[in-house]
């Protein structure tokens, strides 16, 4: 069977548009979720003082594997906070997320373990945390240094108070 270029490209802009529109249910749903998500304050702690974030929790595989993607802004004192429950390795892209994150990856016990510093959005690289992590904390690229930040500092919150 022979497609000329001009059949090839329409089929290319059709299988596009369908892709396009039946994404478009799960971009409503993850920003309808943004308006519902679970709230709590975390506060880090540093030697330049404390800072306190207003998180989205991600404590479901669900809420996991949207994270922030299909967000285009967040304020400074925004962030989410994945949990999963026990301390393992944890690996996470960019994939959808338009907004360049700082992740930082921390132990159950609270301690910044290690920080992935502003993400590239879009980017199917893999940030990964140096060891195993209960938590990950998305906030905005380059807080953390802005901030003053670092590995070793403790970061609390009621979200984090759970066996």
């Amino acid at each position: 069977m022979r497609f000329s270029a001009s059949r090839l490209v329409g089929a290319i802009a059709a299988a596009a548009i369908v892709l396009h529109f039946s994404a478009l249910p799960f971009v409503s749903a993850t920003l309808a979720q943004s308006a519902e998500a679970v709230r709590e304050e975390v506060v880090v702690a540093t030697d330049s003082g404390e800072h306190r974030f207003n998180v989205e929790i991600a404590d479901d595989p669900r809420e996991r594997s949207l994270g922030l993607m299909f967000r285009r802004q967040m304020a400074d004192d925004e962030g989410m906070l994945f949990d999963f429950g026990a301390e393992e390795p944890a690996s996470f892209w960019m994939r959808n997320t338009y907004i360049a994150l700082d992740m930082l990856f921390i132990k159950a016990d609270g301690t910044i373990e290690s920080i992935g510093e502003r993400t590239t959005p879009l980017s199917e690289k893999s940030v990964q945390s140096r060891g195993p992590v209960r938590y990950v904390l998305e906030i905005n690229g380059g807080l953390s240094d802005t901030l003053g930040i670092e590995p070793g500092d403790k970061v609390t919150g009621p979200a984090m108070e759970a066996p």
